[in-house]
């Protein structure tokens, strides 16, 4: 019995232990994620997808109908201007050919006998052994005999072309980069030529069509230089430029888009037809300037966080929202639940936790930092606190100026802001640390990361 006290209290105290060392740890570790401000470029850009394609593109089809006798190019052949690619059953085509010719020889014959007819109508008539009328009646037969002629010859040029139409030619030098028929099936051309290959004629000169949309289509402008990239080769960029931006508007789910045209060069032929580009055309350029990641902007602390609890916060917030009381500040804030006016991730917000309008009022995602990676905002300047952690572990707003963003980091000035400054993007929680890089977006409604 004794020995199972013994047993039993060397337990409590190491479980005792292990939950203080634990404690310990949990309060000696840092509360909250930070990240340093930096000096450099940023550029905004305008981003989108696209296709690529060579810039000649010819669809060669039939324009008669007859069944595959011959194939001279496949896939990926190097053909010619004038090359044989194809050949339809010359048959059926040759046989209406030579029942022209016969037609033709016919109505030749025909012709010489209505000639002498008339020669010898005329003699009579001269004589006057012949009445006018029968003269009439041989000239007439005469002209209908010529007129016989020329028609039989139009028939046997059709046929003739006809049956140069079963060899199907290249009309440009290229590549030939689709198929669509095999040897022994039929083509049918009653109602529309049929593609039998595709041509690419220059792949060393590609192009990207990409539709970029009308809030963005301003800032695009023709002989800007882009950069796109391809999930063939995701490690290397490629560069392009603006070739022609076309005033054809595509709506799609009440999205209104613009097709922008991209040169693109291609001497190695790495670039093939039909690849996906990750089009990103910069529009605006800030060279350097502080840098801060767009968590810190977003970050709302809890008041008690701060140094000086939160009250010159909630004066400001009380003078914004017309000295209301903090109850009706918040069910009046754009509508928005009370667990939406921290501002986290969670919220429309943009810099300095007011919600990002539009100059026209159309309420999307303005001049501080768009939601969309990569999608760089250029507008007006606008205000916003950053935090800092002072050594008492509280924080400190620092009042900046946002400028410029490319989706990751935002430009700022500001006196009291200078490059190194730790500025906070969150809570350091164990989900938060565990999450990848510290530039990531904001947590619940009150903090980054907060559970």
């Amino acid at each position: 019995m004794k020995k199972a006290l013994i047993v039993a209290a060397i337990v409590v105290a190491v479980v005792a232990g292990a939950v203080f060392l634990l404690s310990q740890e949990k309060t000696s570790g840092p509360k909250f994620r930070k990240e340093k401000v930096t000096k450099g470029e940023v550029v905004a850009t305008v981003t989108a997808t696209g296709t690529l394609s060579a810039v000649t593109t010819v669809k060669v089809g039939s324009q008669v109908s007859g069944i595959i006798a011959s194939l001279h190019a496949d896939f990926n052949s190097e053909v010619k201007k004038g090359q044989l690619l194809a050949g339809l059953d010359p048959t059926p085509f040759q046989t209406s050919v030579d029942q022209r010719r016969a037609d033709l020889e016919r109505a030749k014959v025909e012709l010489r006998n209505a000639e002498l007819v008339l020669s010898r109508a005329k003699k009579l008539l001269e004589a006057q052994l012949q009445a006018q009328s029968e003269y009439d009646t041989a000239k007439a037969n005469r002209d209908g005999a010529a007129a016989a002629v020329e028609q039989s010859m139009a028939a046997l040029r059709q046929a003739e072309t006809n049956l140069a139409y079963t060899r199907i030619l290249s009309p440009i030098d290229g590549v030939v980069v689709d198929r669509q028929y095999d040897i022994g099936q039929t083509v049918a051309a009653s109602f529309q030529a049929p593609v039998l290959f595709t041509i690419a004629q220059d792949l060393t000169k590609m192009q990207v069509l990409t539709n970029i949309d009308e809030a963005d289509i301003g800032r695009v402008k023709e002989g800007q230089e882009a950069n796109f990239s391809v999930d063939a080769f995701p490690d290397r960029p490629f560069r392009g430029k603006v070739s022609q931006i076309r005033l054809s508007p595509q709506t799609v789910q009440n999205v209104v888009t613009y097709p922008v045209l991209l040169d693109v060069a291609n001497p190695e032929l790495r670039l093939r037809p039909g690849m996906t580009a990750n089009v990103s055309v910069p529009v605006d350029r800030k060279d350097d300037v502080l840098r801060v990641p767009n968590a810190a902007l977003r970050f709302r602390p809890d008041p008690a966080d701060l140094e000086d609890g939160g009250k010159k916060d909630a004066k400001k917030d009380g003078k914004k929202a017309g000295a209301k009381p903090a109850d009706e500040k918040t069910a009046d804030a754009a509508g928005a639940p009370s667990g939406e006016i921290g501002g986290g991730a969670g919220s429309a917000r943009g810099a300095g936790g007011e919600r990002p309008a539009r100059g026209d009022g159309s309420g999307r995602p303005g001049a501080g930092f768009s939601g969309r990676p990569g999608a760089g905002r250029s507008g007006p300047s606008r205000e916003a606190d950053v935090y800092v952690e002072l050594p008492t572990g509280k924080l400190r707003a620092i009042h900046v100026k946002t400028a410029l963003t490319d989706g990751n980091v935002t430009a700022v000035e500001g006196d009291a802001l200078k490059e190194g400054d730790e500025v906070v993007l969150g809570l350091a929680t164990a989900k938060a640390m565990g999450s990848a890089g510290g530039g990531g977006g904001g947590g619940g409604p009150r903090g980054m990361g907060r559970m």
